[in-house]
C-alpha cells in the first residue's frame, strides 16, 4: 500500500467517526443549488511525508500530477492571478469577467518588499535565502494579507510556507523540508492535489538550490469532509490501493523559472476507477 493512501484512509476515518458536524449551524459555503454545504470536520491535521522514501499520491484514485503542478507554477512560477493564464477550469467559479480572481495567491506572491539586501518578491526571497542563508529560521510566504482581504474572490486556503534547511548525515548535502499551513480543506476535492502540488514545490525547490528533497508537513485547520462527499468517500476508502509509482524530475532543470509541468512524471503509476462529477461547495 502506498504511504498517501494509508494516511488518506486514516484520516477520512477519523473524520467521518469522530468529528464535529456542523449540520443545522452557521455556515457560509453552499451548493450550486443554494442548499447550505455542512461539513464533518476535524480540527489541526497534521501528516508527514518523507519524499526521500515516496512520493505521496494516491493511487485510489487518479490524482493528475501535471494538472496539479499547472496551477502551483500559476501561482508560484507566473504569479498570476488570472485564469487565463492557467491551463484549467479549477478556478473559474471565482473569477471576474476579465478572468481575475482578485488579489490573491498569485498576486500575493508577485509583491515586492523591502530587504537589507534590495527588493524581493516572496519567492524570490525565499530562493535567495536557500542559496546564501540556508539555516534561517525565516525562510517562509505567506499570502493572507488582511489589507487586501476584501479585494480577493476567495480567501486563501492554503496560505503560509515555511521551508527549513536540515543535513544528510552521509552525503553532508543540506535537506530541504517544508511545512504548508492550510486554514481550510476539502478533503474529496483537494487533500491529494495539494499534498502533490507541494512535494513537487519541494523537489523543485531542492533541486534548484542544491538540496535534497526531504520531509513535507501538511497541517490543516480546519479538515473537513462536506455532507454530500461523504458516502463518495466511504466508497473511496474501501478501495484496494496500489504500490506507490516512483517520482521522476527532469535533472537538467536547475533554475526555479524554467520548469515545467512536463519536467515531472510518476512512472509505474496505477489507479483505482476516476470519480467523475463531484458536487463543489462554494
Amino acid at each position: 500500500m502506498a504511504y498517501a493512501d494509508d494516511v488518506f484512509i486514516k484520516m477520512c476515518r477519523d473524520i467521518i467517526d469522530n468529528g464535529t458536524d456542523t449540520t443545522g449551524e452557521i455556515v457560509r459555503p453552499h451548493w450550486e443549488d443554494g442548499t447550505q454545504a455542512y461539513t464533518i470536520k476535524k480540527f489541526c491535521v497534521v501528516n508527514r511525508y518523507d519524499l526521500r522514501k515516496e512520493f505521496p499520491i494516491l493511487t485510489l484514485r487518479r490524482t493528475a500530477l501535471k494538472s496539479a503542478t499547472d496551477e502551483l507554477l500559476w501561482i508560484w512560477q507566473k504569479k498570476s492571478n488570472n485564469i487565463n493564464d492557467l491551463n484549467s477550469h479549477i478556478w473559474d467559479e471565482w473569477a471576474d469577467e476579465t478572468g481575475s480572481i482578485g488579489k490573491a495567491y498569485g498576486y500575493q506572491m508577485a509583491q515586492k518588499h523591502q530587504y537589507k539586501e534590495g527588493m524581493f518578491d516572496m519567492v524570490d526571497r525565499v530562493i535567495w535565502d536557500l542559496k546564501h542563508n540556508p539555516y534561517s529560521r525565516r525562510i517562509m510566504t505567506n499570502i493572507y494579507n488582511f489589507q487586501d482581504l476584501h479585494e480577493m474572490n476567495l480567501y486563501p486556503c492554503a496560505y503560509s510556507v515555511t521551508f527549513n534547511c536540515t543535513k544528510d548525515n552521509e552525503s553532508g548535502k543540506l535537506v530541504l523540508n517544508t511545512i504548508l499551513n492550510q486554514r481550510s480543506q476539502d478533503v474529496l476535492a483537494a487533500n491529494n492535489w495539494n499534498v502533490v502540488q507541494y512535494s513537487v514545490l519541494t523537489h523543485m525547490m531542492a533541486q534548484a538550490c542544491d538540496m535534497i528533497a526531504g520531509e513535507f508537513v501538511h497541517v490543516i485547520a480546519d479538515c473537513h469532509i462536506y455532507d454530500r462527499h461523504v458516502p463518495i468517500i466511504e466508497e473511496l476508502i474501501s478501495r484496494k490501493p496500489f504500490d506507490a509509482p516512483k517520482f521522476w524530475i527532469n535533472p537538467e532543470v536547475k533554475n526555479f523559472y524554467d520548469f515545467t509541468p512536463d519536467d515531472v512524471k510518476v512512472e509505474g503509476y496505477q489507479y483505482g476507477e476516476q470519480i467523475k462529477g463531484i458536487p463543489i461547495a462554494i
